[in-house]
């Protein structure tokens, strides 16, 4: 699952890392919410021998995909995520995974922690972030939805996976990342089937990402600022009683 993630690198630095030719400025963004608009990258149109045209380019979208078949999205339910490993024969993303896959840049997202209910507890937010620092890009996947008065509406969401070890001890899903090596191929849908892409769609190596344990600043939207980020004693340990010293019978004259 992701439900919230952030952009705070510098334009300068998501067109390095991503091979972009242009792209605008942007602000950062601390605190990524469904239904608004997020920034992604999809292949360009097929380019002639020599010619300079960039083979990415950098769009808007609105997060939660709405397939193209769809009539009503108000009563569709927002589709934020997707699940790697059914996304290829599922109506809602089939399409999607053959034509229009996309990368999601990101600084990092953000999970919960959800204690059983008998706990008590309440849940723990959790800034997730790659140790290194820099950008890591999402495996996501896009569709154009047509409206009945015929305005067009791009539409996207972010694939999941399995999580592993480290985010395992948080939730039990994480975004599948695609290294930089692989963002050639896991745009490319002209030259390829989704079946090809199929050992993209993993857990993220152990080491890639680190869990910071942050306030619920992040739960509302409103909250847009760094102080999201800023790290907190995780609610847990708050809770945990401390626990006394042993007696050793012996009497103390302090």
């Amino acid at each position: 699952m992701c439900g919230r993630f952030a952009l705070t690198a510098s334009p300068e630095e998501v067109r390095e890392i991503l091979g972009l030719m242009e792209l605008e400025g942007f602000p950062a963004r601390y605190n990524i919410a469904p239904t608004q608009p997020i920034l992604v990258v999809v292949a360009g149109p097929p380019t002639e021998p020599g010619s300079n045209r960039p083979d990415r380019l950098a769009v808007l979208v609105r997060w939660g995909l709405i397939p193209s078949w769809v009539k009503d999205p108000a009563e569709f339910t927002l589709l934020i995520n997707a699940r790697s490993e059914t996304a290829i024969e599922k109506a809602s993303f089939r399409a999607a995974m053959r034509h229009r896959r996309i990368l999601v840049p990101t600084s990092g997202f953000y999970e919960w922690h959800r204690p059983s209910k008998e706990s008590g507890e309440k849940p723990q937010a959790y800034w997730i972030r790659p140790r290194q620092g820099g950008v890591v890009c999402f495996a996501g996947l896009m569709e154009t939805y047509m409206s009945k008065d015929g305005a067009e509406l791009d539409t996207g969401c972010i694939l999941t996976v399995g999580a592993n070890k480290t985010i395992g001890a948080i939730h039990d899903r994480m975004p599948v990342v695609i290294a930089p090596e692989d963002f050639t191929r896991w745009l490319d849908c002209r030259s390829g089937e989704p079946r090809d892409v199929v050992d993209l769609m993993k857990p993220a190596q152990e080491d890639l990402f680190e869990a910071i344990p942050v306030s619920d600043l992040v739960n509302k939207v409103a909250n847009v600022g760094p102080e999201l980020q800023v790290p907190v004693v995780p609610r847990a340990l708050l809770q945990k009683p401390v626990a006394a010293k042993p007696d050793d019978g012996q009497m103390s004259l302090f």
